[in-house]
């Protein structure tokens, strides 16, 4: 057998593979998903949102309703994300970038 047909059914042998892989993926992608809204009482969209509270209110009072655990966990989650904010809030747009859109497009 001379190597361009050697190279050929190689070749061919891939794209079958790869028609394989594909056909199982979209195979995959036709799975049906149990009905989410069906597992939710209704009496759920009648009701109010519930109350944001401060962590210090659940922490304290007759009744504390949150471990000195989960109000780390909260107060470590709630630093966390105040200092990825501060880390995106900076200009969008660097200088440069302003000065050429500052230009336009000639026209």
């Amino acid at each position: 057998m001379n190597q361009p047909e050697s190279a050929m059914r190689g070749t061919i042998a891939k794209t079958r593979h790869g028609l394989l892989v594909a056909g199982l993926c979209a195979l995959g992608a036709c799975a049906q998903f149990p009905e989410l809204d069906a597992a939710t009482d209704p009496a759920v969209f009648d009701r109010d949102y519930p109350r944001i509270l401060p962590i210090d209110g659940l922490l304290t009072g007759p009744e504390p309703r949150a471990t000195p655990e989960v109000a780390g966990s909260v107060q470590a989650r709630a630093a966390a994300l105040k200092a990825r904010a501060a880390r995106l809030g900076g200009p969008v747009v660097d200088a440069r970038t302003k000065a050429r859109m500052a230009r336009g497009v000639p026209g």
